[in-house]
């Protein structure tokens, strides 16, 4: 579950994370009310305006922005609320912003300069531990750090049974060049950050730019924060923080169906039970030449109801034109499953389109393949994987 800036920065707090200092406005008149506010407790007399999309890069696409009195808060938060934000990590129509962080200026003369570095945290799958991954050049898209100038890039491996060591945090303070009073704020900053990213259950944390202020302090300017839905049941207090207005509408939907729904960009719909089976799907697709309009795991379960809904919800991608199920039946037996699709094709009469490709392997796959074929339904079965891939270029040809 993504996390709007201010809500990481929420949690930053919590653990003792130096952060930049900021309230959130819904309007233009609220963003005035709130930099009042924030002098009032800051001191800061310029203001940082950032809209609270689920994207990074927001300040390339207009959506970060510098005020240097209230009138200029009044004029860019009412342009930047209600505009459609396009970034390189938005679909292409953008997405609407509905509030804008109103943050303090950091960035103050001082005895010394200022210094942006980049810092993450997440899990390296590969190895099964925990990471930190940071670099000099904060900022910038890591990805054009990493593709330019690899050798700036700096990792720290984290042992799960010790967790992260006063020599490891010392190291990366050593390694962005600080020194003095700054090194020391680096080495409470790492520390506080992976113990709020362990005790959020996040799989990423990923603050850009981490900045050294001009009095040598440490603080996040920013916050991309990402939890791990298998373990909000225990986290309740940050499961409110879910913002349904930055997914997609038909992907709630699915959420609230109990369906694991993705959105992609093909013209082939899925069906699956198994996040695997839905990869090796996705793969089966792409080899026949053509591309998946979705990802949709329906579970264990397969009953009638349960793939009607999958089906209506496939069915509102206007770009689908043809769905392929294709389901194992190991705990679900394969002719329950195939009288489902047969029942939820005669509940939905006209509302179907498009071709409806069926492969059903495992238990009673070939009592499931003789229902649907002698259902006298234009559903077309396949019991092996490259039959199915064939039917769906028959389908579509």
């Amino acid at each position: 579950m993504n996390l709007h800036e201010f809500q990481g920065k929420e949690i930053l707090a919590s653990y003792g994370v130096r952060v930049q200092r900021g309230l959130v406005a819904n309007n233009a008149e609220e963003a005035v009310e709130k930099a009042k506010q924030l002098t009032e407790e800051t001191g800061t007399s310029w203001y940082v305006i950032k809209a609270q999309i689920h994207a990074g890069g927001r300040g390339k696409g207009g959506g970060v922005k510098l005020a240097k009195n209230l009138d200029e808060v009044k004029e860019i938060a009412g342009k930047i609320i209600g505009m459609d934000l396009i970034t390189p990590q938005t679909p292409p129509e953008g997405k609407r912003v509905n509030r804008v962080l109103v943050a303090e200026d950091v960035y103050y003369p001082g005895e010394s300069e200022t210094s942006e570095f980049y810092m993450s945290v997440l899990l390296d799958r590969a190895k099964g531990r925990n990471m930190i991954m940071y670099s000099t050049e904060g900022g910038m898209d890591i990805e054009e750090v990493a593709e330019k100038t690899p050798h700036l890039i700096f990792k720290e491996e984290i042992d799960p049974a010790v967790g992260l060591q006063g020599f490891q945090a010392r190291r990366i303070a050593f390694n962005l060049g600080l020194s003095g009073n700054a090194f020391k704020e680096m080495v409470k900053f790492v520390d506080a950050l992976y113990r709020a990213y362990i005790g959020s259950d996040s799989s990423m944390f990923e603050i850009n730019p981490v900045l050294k202020t001009s009095d040598d302090k440490i603080l996040a300017v920013d916050a991309k924060v990402t939890l791990d839905d298998n373990a909000l049941y225990r986290q309740k207090t940050y499961a409110e923080y879910r913002d349904i207005t930055e997914e997609r509408p038909i992907e709630v939907e699915a959420k609230e169906a109990g369906l694991n729904y993705v959105d992609l960009d093909g013209t082939v719909g899925c069906m699956v039970n198994g996040a695997g089976l839905a990869m090796a799907t996705m793969d089966l697709i792409k080899y026949a030449g053509f591309e998946p309009a979705n990802f949709l795991d329906v579970g264990g379960t397969a009953d009638a109801k349960r793939v009607e809904t999958a089906f209506r919800i496939i069915l509102k991608d206007p770009n689908v034109k043809a769905i392929l199920i294709n389901i194992f039946g190991g705990i679900v037996r394969c002719d329950r499953v195939a009288q489902g699709v047969v029942d939820a094709y005669k509940n939905m009469g006209d509302d179907i389109k498009v071709p409806i490709i069926v492969r059903l392997q495992g238990t009673n796959a070939e009592l499931a393949k003789e229902l649907i074929d002698k259902s006298g339904m234009p559903i077309l079965s396949a019991v092996a994987f490259q039959e199915a891939a064939d039917q769906v270029k028959v389908a579509l040809s």
